[in-house]
């Protein structure tokens, strides 16, 4: 139906211009942070290149399948994915001091990053089957009794990645995914509950947290050595300060060549760009990000189909929380919980996984007034 002369012609070139330049600043920052002169192109550099090849290939996938086949498919993948991260307690792959892979032999990949691309589907799909009509309807409050399942395998979701442990991909599940059942139609009180209950519950949270977590929210406030708990965040922030109005210029970046931001090739990337392109570079790729959401959401607007609608939200979400939280880390304003800069920090699984997420929400914009 949208093949052909059709599929060019509805492709949103604009959103796909956005995703090619924040994607080839990522591997201009990831090459910037993993140079050195001895061996100028890095091992980790050649991997993000080909991996990104593969995500644009993965966008293109996604771009072109039928979105009500992919929400089907999905809506089963995500019983597959509650398993893998049950597998990945018994027998994953430990590195960074957490067990967040399944190792392949040919590769490695974190059932998480699948989680936070098909737990969209499973959530609009379970709403527009449970419908009497077959379809979600819109400004129709669903009730707890409703809700039950999906939040359930939420909340089991947000423990199996919290127990990795992972706590940032954890939130990040648990916010999108509340967010996605909000637009879905979920009776506000329950949000108000939930709140309270977290709010209540606080203590009992903190206690559950591993010393290290506990640790990172404490530099946020203030407490903590500054040459050891304090030590990453102090040094991402000289980093960003460092870099001034127009930046030190590529590969220049003293923070960068001399080793003192830890991870500035993943989770840290952002103090690389800040460091080395300055406050309007910094601004710049802000910007892109804030541009591409914008057009997004304005194209989720006019979706006529609910249950495609909440889909995309549900899509865009970890993406738009990924880039204000990692963000907010690097600058010191939120706390450390290694959550990765969409499209910039080095690794294939956030990589791929957004890519596709963008894929889809590209396929769903080309459909959307067929639906």
């Amino acid at each position: 139906m949208v093949l052909g002369k059709r599929f060019f012609r509805c492709f949103d070139w604009i959103n796909f211009g956005l995703i090619m330049a924040l994607l080839s600043l990522g591997l201009l920052f990831v090459f910037s942070a993993t140079y050195s002169p001895e061996h100028p192109i890095s091992p980790l550099f050649k991997k993000q290149f080909y991996w990104a090849i593969i995500g644009l290939v993965l966008y293109f996938a996604f771009s072109l399948k039928d979105v009500r086949k992919l929400v089907d498919i999905g809506y089963l993948t995500y019983f597959i994915i509650i398993l893998l991260l049950i597998y990945t307690h018994v027998a994953g792959h430990v590195a960074m001091g957490g067990k967040r892979w399944v190792n392949l032999y040919f590769m490695k990949f974190q059932p998480s990053e699948l989680a936070k691309l098909f737990l969209p589907t499973f959530i609009a799909c379970y709403f527009s089957t449970i419908s009497k009509v077959g379809k979600i309807q819109k400004n129709i409050t669903i009730s707890f009794k409703k809700s039950l399942f999906p939040l359930s395998i939420l909340l089991l979701s947000f423990v199996l990645v919290l127990k990795q442990p992972d706590l940032g991909t954890a939130l990040l599940i648990l916010f999108s995914g509340m967010i996605t059942l909000y637009v879905a139609g979920l009776d506000k009180k329950i949000f108000v509950i939930f709140g309270l209950l977290a709010v209540l519950g606080a203590p009992i949270l903190w206690k559950t947290l591993k010393p290290y977590q506990q640790q990172r929210v404490l530099v946020l406030l203030g407490y903590g050595d500054i040459r050891k708990e304090r030590y990453q965040i102090e040094q991402a922030k000289i980093a960003v300060g460092s870099g001034g109005i127009i930046g030190k210029g590529i590969l220049n970046g003293t923070q960068n060549k001399l080793a003192f931001v830890p991870e500035d090739h993943t989770d840290f990337i952002f103090s690389v760009l800040s460091e080395e392109l300055g406050f309007f570079g910094s601004l710049l790729v802000i910007f892109l990000f804030l541009l591409l959401f914008i057009r997004i959401l304005i194209i989720i607007l006019t979706i006529i189909d609910p249950t495609i609608q909440i889909l995309a939200i549900g899509l865009l979400a970890p993406i738009m929380l990924a880039v204000f939280i990692n963000i907010g880390m690097v600058v010191g304003i939120l706390p450390t919980v290694g959550i990765a800069l969409p499209l910039f920090s080095y690794g294939g699984s956030n990589l791929w996984v957004s890519m596709a997420a963008l894929g889809w929400l590209n396929n769903i914009a080309i459909r959307r007034f067929y639906y």
